[in-house]
């Protein structure tokens, strides 16, 4: 009997029961089952000036690694634009001798500070082309109805060599100055029709600055 006491005690104890305080025999509670936390992926290092995306833009990281806290994030500066190339002025047509004038304004656009503005809201109008009596008629009455803010004119058609073309006289002593007389002569050239395709324009300001200005054919014919 007693042997069959001690053999049960063994087999209580080789099942994993264990005994309390009080001498009975417990079963032992199973040990929780161990869960393995994810595998977290390392945060990636940015180095400083590395250029990152962040939501819409590009940045450039300053000041250090970039580690989801730094507070040094540099907005790349968007590129910047060539500058449009100036016009190439052709200075062998400029008559010599010309002396910039004071710029004082009339009230009657005989300076350049008078019709400059003008000049360069109307460009487009600066010469013509009409079809006329069997001839291509070349005006530039825009540009005469301001010459007395200018000092001097020349001119280019189908990119031949540009030449001076004299500009009348102002009526100083008339209430309108620009006004073209009968004297001043036709503010046209006469050509073969159908002969002008590209018209370059070169103005000389009476404060020496200058401008031009090309044209094709399509865009100054009037009917």
């Amino acid at each position: 009997m007693i042997d069959f006491f001690f053999a049960l005690i063994a087999a209580a104890l080789n099942s994993g029961a264990e005994r309390s305080e009080s001498g009975a025999v417990v079963l032992a509670a199973p040990a929780p089952a161990v869960v393995e936390a994810p595998a977290v992926a390392p945060t990636p290092s940015v180095a400083l000036g590395d250029n990152v995306s962040v939501g819409t833009g590009s940045v450039i990281i300053g000041g250090g690694l970039l580690d989801g806290t730094s507070d040094s994030v540099q907005p790349v500066a968007p590129a910047v634009a060539p500058a449009p190339a100036l016009p190439e002025f052709n200075m062998a047509v400029v008559p010599a001798g010309l002396v910039a004038e004071p710029q004082t304004p009339s009230g009657k656009f005989t300076t350049a500070a008078e019709v400059k503005p003008i000049l360069n809201a109307t460009k487009g109008n600066w010469v013509a082309v009409r079809e006329y009596g069997g001839k291509d008629l070349l005006y530039v009455s825009h540009l005469w109805g301001w010459r007395c803010g200018l000092a001097a004119m020349a001119i280019s058609v189908n990119g031949e060599p540009m030449q001076n073309w004299p500009l009348p006289a102002c009526h100083m002593k008339d209430a309108t100055p620009n006004a073209m007389l009968e004297e001043d002569g036709l503010p046209y050239l006469s050509l073969r029709l159908g002969a002008v395709q590209t018209i370059d324009i070169q103005i000389v300001y009476d404060d020496l600055s200058m401008d031009r200005a090309s044209f094709e054919r399509g865009n100054v014919l009037i009917p």
